[in-house]
């Protein structure tokens, strides 16, 4: 019966970490690996791949247990977050703080291994996966917000590479910071009517009726900001193909959104993660064939 309860405590805690709903895990994972390989100029350091990859794991699970908490009496207003753990009590607010707290720890812990200026670097990936959840209170861009924290993961990934940050990089953070408004809002354009009723802010609100312009034209400068990070970090044509499949897959996208229909934003949102894997396809296919 002891061994049951544990067992039912341990799935309450993996809902709260959303392990059974990996897309967010993706999402800021492809950008941590485009970061990783360029900054490697081909296939990284080991150590530093299981690093980051159990990183972006454990720093996306930290952050949707104090998304859930700041969010606690808000969920229970949402059909989409009604049932969630913390809002449906069948996790407590201790609880919760804890499990974010155990995974911080260890996420910490796993950056002791890297050199000291990515574990000062590191300080502010904290703060920003800590301080995301409570943006949508203050300001309707917590879509950039949550673009910064997942961006912040590329110089991490030039410092543990190379010990500096190469200049450049902030062009890969900033392709980041627009993909990841891009597909956050179509997933705010989800929640949007329940959002207004409860006063919560997102791009989707304020970008109301041009929504779909507003991120097609996202969608066409994160595409271009990854052409000049070609340019800059002289890439060839396999890189650009790979690009060019994002590009045709933010016109599916487009198409997806185009009746704001809930079930095809939320859609739209998840298939962002095969942009992120044509992005890496062509990073990784084009540092082979130089080898």
């Amino acid at each position: 019966m002891h061994q049951k309860v544990q067992l039912s405590r341990l799935s309450l805690y993996l809902q709260l970490m959303r392990f059974d709903r990996p897309i967010g895990t993706l999402l800021l994972l492809w950008p941590t690996l485009w970061g990783l390989w360029i900054a490697a100029e081909g296939f990284p350091d080991p150590l530093l791949l299981v690093i980051f990859s159990l990183g972006v794991f454990l720093m996306r699970s930290a952050g949707c247990v104090i998304n859930d908490y700041a969010d606690r009496h808000i969920d229970v207003h949402v059909e989409r977050t009604s049932e969630r753990p913390l809002a449906s009590g069948k996790v407590s607010e201790k609880e919760a703080l804890g499990l974010f707290f155990v995974l911080i720890a260890i996420a910490f812990f796993l950056v002791l291994f890297l050199n000291r200026f990515t574990i000062l670097l590191s300080a502010v990936g904290v703060f920003l996966a800590a301080s995301y959840p409570f943006m949508k209170r203050f300001t309707h861009l917590p879509q950039a917000y949550l673009g910064m924290a997942f961006g912040w993961a590329i110089p991490m990934a030039f410092a543990a590479q190379t010990g500096e940050l190469d200049p450049r990089l902030w062009w890969i953070f900033l392709a980041t910071v627009l993909w990841a408004i891009s597909y956050d809002t179509m997933y705010a354009m989800v929640d949007r009517e329940d959002d207004l009723k409860i006063g919560v802010k997102s791009t989707a609100i304020l970008f109301g009726k041009h929504d779909r312009l507003i991120i097609g034209i996202i969608q066409v400068a994160m595409l271009a900001v990854l052409v000049k990070v070609g340019v800059l970090f002289t890439m060839g044509i396999l890189y650009f193909a790979g690009i060019t499949a994002a590009a045709g897959l933010s016109v599916y996208h487009q198409y997806l959104i185009r009746e704001r229909d809930r079930g095809q934003c939320f859609k739209a949102f998840l298939n962002n993660n095969w942009l992120g894997v044509a992005v890496f396809a062509g990073i990784v296919a084009d540092y082979m064939i130089r080898a």
